[in-house]
């Protein structure tokens, strides 16, 4: 008797758990594919209403829905590059990054702010000065970057300096006011000597010299 309670309780347990498992696995799949399901749902006419008042009240759901969007897996992600020497745009259609799933418009705005103040090397090299979200819903996210070539700057910059800012190491322009990048080297990272120096203002001559700084103490 108590060997088929066990073997029973055995069997319930499993069939739960298998339960509970697809159960989630569908739910993971509906939010992050949902136009795999989007298709399957055939509009409902409510009883007693006409066709024209089911399509408005669907339009009223949509926009209310539309406040909570998130980016998911389907999201068209397109990225617009303008190049403020003459205007030009380039753009193309890149795969959504995995950090931007499941992340809503504000959030988003907040991955960008990080993106604008600590710009990867490459973009900078070709002359990257800001980025912006310029559309955003579950089914399209457009960011618009913006490019000012380097050989344009390295005319109009005739130098830079590192300098110290709330500990870290910050590049300046060389009116050292208009801040060129600000990056993620602690300054008591460094020897006491070149600590000295960016103290004082240590000046570069050109982007080589910044980049090749960069390269050496960025971890």
């Amino acid at each position: 008797m108590k060997l088929l309670r066990r073997i029973s309780l055995f069997i319930i347990s499993s069939s739960v758990m298998l339960a509970v498992g697809g159960y989630t696995a569908l739910k993971a799949e509906q939010f992050f594919y949902p136009n795999r399901f989007r298709a399957q749902k055939e509009p409902v006419r409510a009883q007693g209403q006409t066709y024209e008042e089911n399509a408005v009240n669907e339009q009223v759901i949509e926009a209310a829905a539309e406040q909570f969007s998130v980016v998911n897996a389907d999201t068209a992600y397109l990225i617009e590059e303008v190049d403020l020497t003459d205007g030009s745009i380039e753009e193309r259609e890149e795969s959504i990054p995995v950090k931007y799933i499941g992340l809503d418009r504000e959030k988003l705005l907040q991955e960008l702010e990080i993106y604008d103040d600590n710009p990867p090397l490459a973009e900078l090299e070709r002359g990257f000065e800001t980025a912006e979200l310029t559309a955003f819903s579950k089914d399209r996210v457009v960011i618009c970057k913006y490019y000012r070539p380097q050989e344009e700057k390295k005319q109009e910059d005739p130098g830079f300096y590192l300098m110290a800012a709330d500990h870290f190491v910050v590049v300046y322009y060389a009116d050292k006011e208009t801040v060129y990048i600000n990056t993620e080297i602690l300054l008591e990272n460094l020897s006491d000597a070149l600590k000295a120096e960016i103290i004082q203002g240590k000046y570069m001559a050109t982007e080589d010299e910044v980049y090749t700084f960069l390269e050496s103490y960025s971890s």
